[in-house]
């Protein structure tokens, strides 16, 4: 087993954020940069209205309002997780055409009091779409197949979710 008990942070170049200087617990924040998600040549979801959540080793997980997410390609499954900070979570289902992706958007209809600003927005898996953008920036996902980090050239790690990372 690969374990890093202790990562060593990435130093921040003028302009970049360390994820190492996120806090735990997580915290939220209003975001007006263009988030874009793109699946199969349809833009998914769009908004200068978006909330960034922010917690230490991680990437930031962007939501975006309902008003904002081309709902009709959306199906709800019955998968649901707990998070520590957030609450009861459940996920969405993809379908455009004959393409059906399963678990590629969650959210949090009654998020805990302190993320209720995040109520019934949704984020999507980087990895699970054709593309997912950032202003102009195109993102790179957080790895491993449970967190959903977006990540730009603005962010520096070492990301969790990484090969060896599970115990940071």
């Amino acid at each position: 087993m690969n374990i890093q008990p202790h990562p060593t942070p990435i130093e921040p170049q003028a302009g970049q954020e360390s994820v190492w200087n996120y806090p735990r617990p997580a915290i939220w924040e209003y975001t007006t940069k263009n988030l874009r998600v793109i699946c199969q040549d349809i833009i998914l979801a769009e908004t200068t209205k978006g909330i960034r959540v922010l917690e230490t080793s991680h990437p930031p997980m962007y939501y975006i309002p309902p008003e904002d997410i081309k709902l009709e390609y959306l199906v709800e499954n019955p998968r649901k997780t707990w998070c520590e900070w957030k609450g009861w979570c459940r996920y969405f289902d993809v379908k455009i055409g004959d393409r059906y992706i399963p678990n590629a958007m969650w959210s949090y209809p009654e998020p805990n009091p302190s993320f209720a600003a995040i109520a019934h927005y949704g984020s999507f898996y980087v990895n699970l779409m054709d593309a997912c953008y950032v202003d102009e920036e195109q993102v790179t996902p957080q790895a491993g197949d449970f967190y959903g980090g977006w990540i730009t050239s603005d962010i520096v790690g070492p990301f969790k979710g990484e090969l060896g990372t599970k115990w940071w």
